[in-house]
């Protein structure tokens, strides 16, 4: 089983942030799993069918992260990345029931 690795999501008091490598014009809208990239730093894999066309991508990454925490669109923002293919979300809630529900997902 694999588990959300600790540089990959920071918990907070009432938030999490979460690291994220997307894949835009993925074909599909899907949570991919957990990854280590060749810098050593860990993220999150997803990939969505919407292009990097003025925030479409962003947009489509943010509701499918929502529906995999189990929170509404509302509770997840981008901090940064906008243009980047790695981005950092933060998603309001319990982190533990969020890092619960990422890993969930991503077993899938």
């Amino acid at each position: 089983m694999t588990t959300a690795p600790d540089a990959a999501i920071r918990r907070r008091d009432d938030h999490v942030r979460l690291s994220v490598r997307l894949t835009p014009n993925g074909g599909r809208d899907a949570v991919d799993g957990w990854e280590t990239g060749a810098d050593g730093e860990s993220h999150l894999k997803a990939r969505v069918s919407d292009p990097p066309d003025k925030g479409r991508a962003n947009k489509a990454l943010i509701a499918l992260v929502a529906k995999a925490a189990g929170v509404a669109k509302s509770a997840v923002s981008l901090v940064s990345g906008d243009t980047q293919r790695k981005k950092i979300l933060r998603i309001e809630g319990d982190p533990e029931d969020i890092v619960l529900r990422l890993d969930a997902a991503v077993r899938r």
